[in-house]
């Protein structure tokens, strides 16, 4: 008897075959590649690379950086060779422009042309000349927060609106340009909110200390250079009441109170980082630092009474004598504060 041969094997495909002989459509989560996941935003995106050493791409999607300068794998070392992240925004170039267009019509005093004759004018744009002038300032006095924090050591600010002097893209705009136009608004007097965008756990001890007086440096820097303009332009034994003159001293004026407040040891001060970094990273100064904004506001409060208001005009003009020849500086400032506060005209 002829013994059966054995059925031929099937060829196996590797695709699942019913009991019924069907074919079983092919898993897609089967077929696909083990790394698929591996993308921004992924679970567990990425952890084996690290674990590799492998460093992504410039210029793959891991490689971007937040638009707000933070650390983001690659991005920073991609950031790192580019030198137009320090370069002026063209909104603060915008700014400039206005402030000095602002600064041409009051130096010509240009709204008395326009006026009618025998009618009273209540001048408005020297006090947008001040409004610019100060937005721009509280933009130097921010960038120099910054660049002090770069070069200390906190990068997660390169390409940030505060390196790029765009104060109107800050992350923390509320203190950095609200508070500040608010300040000089209704108290005729130059103060900074907290500089909120700085890392300050990225930045050691003996370091912090100087990007703290950076931004009070830059205040001083831009009083010289305001007051030096007045001087030159109305020299000693001499007298005006031009209205752009009169805004620049009152920038100076603003300038250098700030300077000078933020010299205070109180939380939403700068004096206050610098206290913080002589005393270490305590639980009270971490306290402090997450409720800056009240302190801010509060040392305002207090200068904002009209008895200590008065001491701090009569300690900035004490020094406008000190330090300027035209001792008349002081009645430009006032001039200045009067065309900003119209209102109360």
């Amino acid at each position: 008897m002829p013994t059966p041969e054995p059925p031929e094997k099937a060829e196996t495909t590797g695709t699942p075959v019913t009991p019924e002989g069907g074919k079983v459509a092919d898993d897609p989560w089967e077929r696909m590649p083990e790394d698929a996941l591996n993308r921004p935003g992924a679970a567990g995106a990425g952890e084996d690379r690290e674990d590799e050493g492998a460093s992504p791409a410039a210029g793959s999607p891991d490689g971007g950086g937040e638009a707000d300068g933070g650390e983001t794998g690659g991005g920073e070392a991609a950031r790192a060779e580019s030198w137009a992240d320090f370069l002026p925004s063209p909104v603060f170039v915008l700014l400039l422009g206005l402030t000095g267009f602002a600064g041409w019509l009051s130096w010509q005093a240009v709204e008395l042309d326009w006026a009618a004759e025998d009618t009273s004018v209540t001048p408005l744009i020297p006090p947008l000349m001040i409004l610019l002038g100060w937005i721009v300032s509280c933009a130097v006095h921010e960038f120099a927060h910054a660049l002090a924090a770069h070069l200390a050591g906190d990068r997660s600010l390169r390409g940030s609106a505060y390196l790029r002097l765009n104060p109107f893209a800050y992350q923390h705009a509320f203190a950095g340009l609200v508070l500040p136009v608010l300040y000089l608004g209704f108290g005729a007097f130059g103060m900074n909110g907290p500089a909120a965008q700085v890392s300050w756990d990225r930045i050691g001890p003996g370091r912090r200390v100087l990007v703290a007086l950076a931004g009070p440096l830059a205040n001083l820097v831009l009083f010289a250079a305001l007051a030096g303009t007045v001087s030159f332009l109305v020299p000693a034994g001499q007298d005006t009441t031009n209205w752009a003159i009169a805004a620049m001293a009152f920038l100076a004026f603003a300038n250098l109170t700030s300077a000078l407040v933020n010299l205070l040891p109180v939380p939403g001060l700068d004096g206050f980082e610098v206290l913080a970094a002589a005393v270490g990273d305590r639980p009270w100064v971490r306290a402090a630092r997450a409720n800056a904004l009240f302190g801010s506001v509060l040392v305002f409060a207090v200068l904002w009474f009209p008895s200590v208001h008065d001491k701090l005009v009569e300690l900035v003009y004490a020094l406008f004598h000190a330090v300027l020849p035209n001792p008349a500086f002081q009645g430009f400032a006032f001039l200045g504060e009067l065309l900003l506060q119209f209102w109360n005209a």
